[in-house]
């Protein structure tokens, strides 16, 4: 670990009491301020049209960012997001584009006016700029916000902010990401917030400083200078309507609208059961050269209305697989949000005081200065994220009312390569730096009565999109030789998970020399993309470049490869953490992850995994192999040879956990109405003793005591090749690590049925935890 550096602590932002946070304001910053009273004397009406108005300015803010960024990571991919806060920073409105980074806005806010109200002050006409991952305002380095506080009459009334990704913000690698980096003066320079602007006027001194230090300053300050437009179009709206309203109306709206939402979200925690809930994530290698699996663990507790998500446990930092305490608070709140309060309107300031978090420091999600950071967003932050959506729905499912709210894991994480070098095509040379956006059409977890969405975009980001291909070809020196759905890329399950998509890129006719490449992804030995209740997990993560490609720009093709079969040359895989480049002669393959699966791919119907054949979703092969469905060759399902298939496929479940002298007992629709179900397969049976003891809904067998999750004893296990749970399953782990990786499953002892499926390391422990809330 490296050793901490004197002072950092001072470069850290946690969440403050609003009474304790007044008291560390400057004396000399007016606030406008409203007794608690005062937050309910609004009528119906008015609430609405103003609520509606300032949900409407965030919109506005978004599509002033888009008009005026020349990135094409905010005009293709909505990398980006706002917010509307009050007077101690608190967001009252978050834009609907990537929520994690408005995850810890809130904490920049609040740090700005700790340090920065007495010197250099903060008054009308000011913005701060912050890039600063422990301070809060971004995930990493490349995530640079800029905070404007808006008076009233020369009171501080509130703040909006706007944040983007920037694409390249120094340090020693194109666009940033250095997976060789050991602390963080390896990577970008962080910056606390400092003022951009003044009175007004755009400091030229700061602004210059902060280009300078880009690869890309023109694109870079083409940005801040959007969200300065974004920020002072904001301002003079909500003056607008304060001059419409009154300065108290519109921020009782505001206070009503926070508490409107924590009332709400606290209300339907209220109608889920008390209890405990665990999960185990890991990160793969921390870094160049590094070969080791890095766990993340959390226990959610839920008790009356109120989540507690203790990380305790968790690896140590390392490496570049780090976040800051804001990063692992992103995390949460870029799931909670859409998993929890879907359905209320997204006031972040009341919704956040519904949790807390318990955490050890110095690990990888809550790393200490001067830690490697640079991964922090689409590594331990989005590890931790799945982790927590992982254990809502395991707590969701067992309630008959919240089923429907389930969802498997979506899409695992980013899949990172950023390509860059010099454009020199039509006889120019300007330098590019370019991450590979079209891994935004991620494949979403099947659900409950649902299959995911194939393709449909992140969990974390509601608007994101993948470029368009013509746009990047356009814009850097690259040419796309397909970007298709990828058939069986799916989680199997009863209900199968989203399809995810490839994209393979070779160098523009025109182009010369060879470009860098950095790439980055968690995903290609230990699945993040997990299935629920007995569902497989999402394909591997795969990077590759193919060396030699027989024709290498395709010049007079008439057809898109089928594959990379078609392209010829060697295959080089890419590893999780590295780097690469790609000649003239060579091709760039990027197959990101999909969504998990839900449930036993031995129930999906099989004329569900017929229409999936036909559709390209599924192979026949993988509908035979996986889902035990065999066709006719006119494409329709051979019902009998279905039958003796799954029959098939269960006994070799048994033999392989060593109960091959098994009867089978058959599938059917046990009598459950004396039953309290814990998901898809499992179900509790009361006794007058209060000792409940876990059935099997499929067959009825009886698999051991609840409490303590003894049962799980009861359960038959296998420990398989990875390969075993689908076609697109990277099949050698140690390719990436030197831990031994294995496809485990738990079945019920009589029927087989597949209950928990997970790709994890030999050592990963048996889901007791999972059930400690009926104890």
């Amino acid at each position: 670990m490296t050793s901490k550096i004197p002072g950092a602590d001072e470069f850290t932002s946690r969440p403050v009491p609003r009474e304790e946070l007044l008291r560390q304001i400057s004396p000399t910053l007016p606030l406008h301020r409203l007794d608690d009273d005062q937050a309910g004397q609004v009528n119906a009406l008015t609430y609405e049209v103003v609520r509606h108005r300032l949900w409407a300015v965030t919109q506005e803010m978004g599509e002033t960012l888009r008009r005026m960024s020349g990135s094409h990571v905010v005009t293709e991919s909505n990398d980006f997001n706002f917010s509307i806060c009050d007077e101690l920073g608190e967001q009252v409105q978050v834009g609907a584009y990537n929520v994690g980074l408005i995850g810890s806005m809130d904490l920049a806010i609040v740090w700005t006016l700790r340090n920065r109200s007495d010197n250099p002050g903060i008054t009308e006409g000011d913005m701060f700029l912050c890039n600063d991952p422990w301070i809060g305002g971004g995930l990493h380095q490349n995530d640079a916000a800029v905070l404007a506080p808006v008076f009233h009459e020369g009171k501080l009334f509130g703040w909006t902010t706007a944040i983007a990704h920037q694409v390249d913000l120094g340090g020693p690698r194109p666009g940033s990401f250095s997976p060789s980096a050991q602390d963080v003066f390896g990577e970008a320079v962080p910056t606390p917030p400092i003022k951009v602007v003044r009175d007004g006027v755009l400091q030229r001194d700061v602004a210059d400083a902060w280009v300078r230090r880009s690869r890309l300053p023109h694109m870079v300050g083409l940005d801040l200078r959007a969200k300065i437009a974004a920020n002072k179009n904001a301002a003079e709206q909500i003056l607008r309507l304060i001059d419409k309203y009154g300065a108290d109306t519109v921020k009782a709206v505001m206070r009503r609208m926070m508490d409107d939402a924590e009332r709400r979200l606290r209300a339907k925690l209220e109608t889920l059961p008390d209890g405990t809930w665990t999960a185990i994530g890991y990160q793969e290698q921390s870094g160049t050269g590094d070969r080791g699996l890095h766990a993340i663990k959390v226990a959610m507790t839920k008790e009356a209305d109120r989540l507690v998500f203790d990380f305790r446990g968790t690896a140590g930092q390392t490496g570049i697989i780090n976040c800051p305490y804001p990063g692992l608070r992103a995390g949460i709140v870029f799931t909670v949000l859409p998993l929890l309060a879907g359905d209320i309107p997204w006031a972040a300031g009341g919704l956040m005081r519904c949790f807390e978090i318990v955490t050890d420091e110095d690990t990888i999600t809550n790393a200490s200065f001067p830690a490697a950071v640079g991964k922090g967003p689409f590594g331990p932050a989005w590890g931790s994220g799945n982790l927590v959506a992982e254990v809502i729905a395991k707590m969701l499912d067992a309630e008959p009312d919240h089923r429907g709210d389930v969802q498997s894991i979506c899409n695992g994480t980013t899949d990172l390569c950023v390509v860059s070098g010099v454009d020199v095509r039509g006889g120019g040379s300007k330098g590019f730096v370019s991450p590979v956006f079209d891994v935004m059409a991620g494949g979403y977890g099947a659900q409950v009565h649902h299959d995911g969405v194939d393709t449909g975009g992140r969990l974390i980001i509601p608007s994101a999109r993948a470029p368009d291909v013509e746009m990047t070809e356009y814009l850097y020196p690259l040419v796309a030789l397909w970007r298709r759905e990828q058939t069986d890329s799916g989680g199997p399950g009863r209900q199968r998970g989203g399809m995810s998509g490839s994209v393979c890129y070779v160098q523009h006719p025109d182009q010369t020399g060879t470009m860098s490449l950095v790439v980055s992804g968690t995903g290609k030995a230990a699945n993040q993309n997990v299935g629920l209740a007995g569902g497989y997990p999402g394909n591997s993560q795969l990077d590759l470049v193919v060396r030699g490609i027989d024709v290498p720009q395709l010049a007079g093709a008439t057809t898109i490869p089928a594959g990379l079969e078609a392209l010829g040359g060697d295959i080089e895989v890419l590893p999780c953490e590295g780097e690469s480049d790609l000649g003239s002669g060579d091709a760039l393959y990027l197959h990101w992850q999909a969504g998990g699966g839900y449930g036993d791919p031995l129930l999906r119907p099989a004329e569900g995994v017929r229409d999936d054949v036909l559709q390209v979703r599924v192979s026949a092969e993988a509908a035979r192999d996986v889902y035990g469905v065999v066709l006719h060759e006119n494409g329709e399902v051979d019902a009998t040879a279905t039958d003796e298939s799954r029959e098939t496929q269960r006994r070799r479940r048994a033999a392989d956990a060593g109960l091959s002298d098994t009867r089978l007992k058959p599938i059917g629709t046990p009598d459950l109405s004396e039953l309290r179900r814990l998901d898809d397969n499992l179900a509790v049976l009361e006794s007058s003793d209060g000792v409940g003891t876990v059935v099997c809904v499929h067959c009825g067998t009886e698999t051991g005591p609840l409490a303590g999750g003894v049962f799980v004893d009861g359960l038959a296990r296998r420990d398989v090749a990875p390969s075993e749970a689908g076609p697109h399953i990277w099949h050698d782990p140690s390719v990436y690590v030197d831990a031994e990786v294995v496809f485990r499953q738990l079945f019920c002892r009589g029927c087989l049925t597949a209950v928990n499926s997970r790709v994890v390391p030999v050592d990963h422990p048996l889901p007791y935890d999972d059930y400690r809330r009926w104890a």
